[in-house]
């Protein structure tokens, strides 16, 4: 294991979060209100801790699996903790174990909240606490692999553990230019969407705030009610649509670009994904509209809304889906595992995924008629290798495990199994609101301090898919390293 490299990489991830925490200390200055401070000293000490970091140690070349694995799951760590100090100096949550919860539910683009009244925190900090998912959405290591060529040899290790889906590809020959040309799709939409919310009335700060949280796929808001503060037809469908969108593999925009757009349509996963939406859509609206809308429209509205929403794992609201009929809830709740693309900001299981798992369970019934057959599984008209289709379905009976497991210990809180499903759903989905008493109007403030930590796990499993943690502590990991030190 190369810890210098690992501790030089990890202290330029710090150096660059301070730097993305100036925006939030110039909005802090600029409405002149009392988190600037906290700011100002989250900066200095993020900047010298990373400084410190980043000189201690010898850059040995090469970044290895093992390096990868370990940058990535201790950077995630790492920038959540830093990332906690604003709320913490501000005042705006008082408790470590609060602050932590909120910046892991930020930077993994989740959106489950420990804060009951969110229009009372300072503005900067609601800034910074939509800046992470913006951040986060991406990938903050593949944003420094953009920004630090001195990552050099190796990168495509941190490209490929933080990146999600089953087999992540560079889109061109180098991981940097992918992660650049990655970032500048994500920039335009980022831009697009704002000129598009202040067309419909929003302030440029709640346009802003509210595109992080829409681009990203995570879903902090800034009002009480989310989304539903806007009554607004226009601004809901406007940020429905750009959930839905940052849901794609952000590969398919470049095909697009590249004049490719007839094989981006083609796409299984993109097919499977709109497929689903547009389903559930009908299935939900149609379900709200007779027990508690009657008001067509205004069904297709908010079945729209929260669909994407939830399949995306952005988290807004516009509506207490809490109140849905259960048929309506049951398809939320589903579309919380389904999750978005891979390569896309948005979390859960991935359509890929569930493409595969669809078409291996197609290939099982057929080979009952016929068992001597040899039937390849393909997608896009590609032949998947054994290992990626095993890895897929490891990856799906790990997840339900996980589930499972993360289910029965949040029990303990003594919540019911509804709630506590729910939570798990959430947190692992990295989706926020989930059902019952962690509903769109509910917080995670009820949780005990273990509780909270136990759900920040999840969440980090969550966005770095499980095995990249698991992995990372597994005794073995570190058994194999110790015996080849004493060879």
């Amino acid at each position: 294991m190369n810890y210098g490299t690992i501790t030089k990489v990890l202290g330029n991830l710090l150096i660059v979060e301070a730097g993305l925490m100036v925006p939030s200390l110039l909005v802090a200055l600029y409405y002149n209100q009392s988190d600037k401070r906290a700011f100002l000293i989250s900066i200095v000490i993020t900047s010298i801790v990373g400084f410190i970091m980043s000189k201690s140690f010898e850059n040995k070349k090469g970044i290895k699996a093992k390096e990868g694995l370990a940058i990535v799951a201790f950077g995630w760590i790492l920038i959540s903790f830093f990332g906690s100090l604003p709320f913490v100096f501000s005042g705006s949550i008082s408790s470590w174990i609060d602050a932590f919860f909120e910046t892991v539910s930020g930077f993994t683009t989740t959106g489950a909240t420990i804060v009951d009244n969110v229009e009372i925190l300072p503005k900067g900090i609601l800034f910074w606490r939509s800046f992470t998912h913006w951040i986060g959405g991406m990938g903050i290591l593949v944003f420094t692999i953009a920004i630090l060529p001195n990552l050099g040899v190796g990168g495509f290790q941190i490209f490929k553990v933080e990146s999600p889906g089953p087999s992540p590809d560079r889109i061109v020959p180098k991981v940097k230019n992918t992660a650049k040309i990655l970032y500048t799709t994500y920039f335009i939409m980022t831009i697009l969407e704002i000129i598009l919310l202040l067309f419909g009335g929003m302030t440029l700060y709640d346009a802003i705030v509210h595109t992080f949280g829409t681009v990203g796929t995570g879903g902090f808001a800034i009002k009480n009610e989310s989304i539903g503060a806007y009554n607004s037809t226009y601004i809901h469908l406007v940020i429905g649509v750009f959930m839905i969108l940052s849901g794609i593999n952000f590969s398919l925009y470049y095909d697009i670009y590249k004049g490719k757009g007839k094989e981006a349509i083609k796409n299984e996963e993109l097919r499977l994904y709109l497929g689903i939406i547009f389903v559930s859509v009908i299935l939900i609206a149609l379900n709200i509209n007779k027990n508690i809308y009657h008001n067509i429209g205004l069904s297709f509205r908010d079945s729209f809304f929260q669909v994407g929403s939830i399949i995306t794992t952005t988290g807004y609201a516009t509506a207490d889906f809490n109140q849905w009929p259960t048929f309506s809830k049951i398809i939320l709740f589903s579309l919380m595992f389904i999750g978005g693309c891979a390569g896309s900001t948005g979390g859960g299981i991935k359509n890929i995924r569930i493409l595969v798992l669809l078409k291996l369970i197609k290939r099982e019934i057929t080979k009952i008629f016929h068992p001597r057959a040899i039937i390849p599984i393909k997608t896009n008209d590609k032949v998947l290798p054994n290992e990626t289709v095993a890895g897929i379905t490891s990856f799906f009976i790990l997840y339900i495990l996980v589930f499972i497991l993360g289910t029965i210990i949040i029990s303990l809180e003594g919540i019911d199994f509804e709630s506590s499903a729910g939570a798990v759903a959430a947190t692992l989905g990295n989706i926020g609101p989930g059902i019952g008493l962690v509903g769109p109007t509910q917080t995670y403030s009820q949780f005990s301090q273990w509780g909270k930590l136990l759900l920040s796990l999840f969440m980090l499993l969550g966005r770095l898919e499980l095995f990249t943690i698991i992995a990372l502590f597994a005794p073995s990991t570190w058994k194999k390293e110790i015996l080849s030190k004493n060879a």
